[in-house]
Formats: structure tokens, C-alpha cells, sequence
């Protein structure tokens, strides 16, 4: 009970930051695409992002505690229907809402064993605010920052920013799913 009142005290906390203006943010407007990043891994290698040059990507930020955290559900299916045609997932675990396990080991196995997870996971990451990964705040320039748990980003094979959607968009819906049907049919980079 008193983790559960500290996370949602510290949830309120993190959602204020996360609603203070949007700055845009120069030195990651510079970067042209996604596959100018890098994140470290949940095993702590590197992950480039060049690594999926020319395929679609859907980067989202994640937490083990969050009432969206079913939507690693749906990520996975997105991930294993559509990863044959040139798609990824990539999950980014974050802190920054209060909302995750305390070690990234601890994330990797609460992912594999309640979700069956095998999509490339990202090390626990900051993605919001001016110690946000460079990725999102790039991203942020391009579409929006997320403003909690579960912001996915559409990654196109020519490296660009193809649509955002918050947390109340299911992995699943229609308008994600049509648009990495779209994404796919382009040409490769």
C-alpha cells in the first residue's frame, strides 16, 4: 500500500513536469533522422538505431506500473504480425512517470515473463524534459513529447517521424495499424 501511494504520489509530481510547455529543442532538430540515435540496451550494448535502416519502427515509451502496461500485449502482436514485412518495435522503459521497476534486469524479466516480450528493449531511458534521450526530443520537435507512459512514435523506412499517438491509442487500433501498413508500402530507403 505505501508503494502504491508513493508511486501515485510521485506520478502527480512527474505529470506536472510532463505538462509544462513544450520547448523545442535545437541541438536534436539538427539530427535528420531516427538512425542518427543510439539508445543502450536492456543488456547494455549499444542499440543504433541505424541498425533498422529501412525498415519501420514503432518506438514506445513503457512502464511496468502504469494502467496502459497491458498494451505490451498488443505491442507484441503489432510486432510479430507485421516484424516479416520490415517492422520493429522498439520499447523504451522510462521512469520519468513514476511508473517503473527499479532496475533494468527487473524490467527485461517482467517483460519476457508477462508478456512474452522478444521486441529489442531499450536500457530504463529518460524521455521527457532537457535530460529526455536525444532521440525524444528530436521526436518531440518532429510530432509531440509524450505526456505519459505508452507515447508511440512511428519511425518510417526513410528514418522520419510518421505519426504520434498518447497512451489512449491502442498498440492495436485501426489508425496504427493503417498507418504502418502505410509506412510499409513505401520503398526502402
Amino acid at each position: 500500500m505505501v508503494d502504491q501511494v508513493r508511486r501515485s504520489l510521485g506520478m502527480f509530481a512527474a505529470l506536472g513536469a510532463a505538462l509544462a510547455p513544450f520547448r523545442p529543442d535545437p541541438a536534436a532538430a539538427a539530427a535528420s533522422v531516427a538512425w542518427d540515435f543510439t539508445f543502450e540496451s536492456i543488456e547494455g550494448e549499444p542499440l543504433p538505431l541505424s541498425e533498422f535502416r529501412g525498415k519501420v519502427l514503432l518506438v514506445v515509451n513503457t512502464a511496468s506500473f502504469c494502467g496502459f502496461t497491458n498494451q505490451y500485449a498488443g505491442l507484441r502482436t503489432l510486432h510479430e504480425t507485421y516484424g516479416p514485412r520490415g517492422f520493429s518495435v522498439i520499447g523504451v522503459p522510462s521512469g520519468d512517470f513514476r511508473q517503473e521497476k527499479a532496475t533494468n534486469e527487473e524490467v527485461k524479466t517482467f517483460c519476457e515473463v508477462e508478456f512474452g516480450i522478444e521486441f529489442p528493449l531499450a536500457a530504463i531511458t529518460r524521455v521527457t524534459g532537457r535530460e529526455a534521450h536525444p532521440f525524444y526530443r528530436w521526436a518531440a520537435n518532429a510530432a509531440s513529447p509524450p505526456r505519459w507512459n505508452f507515447h508511440k512514435y512511428l519511425v518510417a523506412r526513410d528514418g522520419r517521424i510518421a505519426g504520434s499517438w498518447g497512451a489512449s491509442t491502442a498498440p492495436e487500433s485501426s489508425t496504427i495499424r493503417r498507418a504502418i501498413e502505410q509506412a510499409l508500402a513505401a520503398p526502402s530507403a
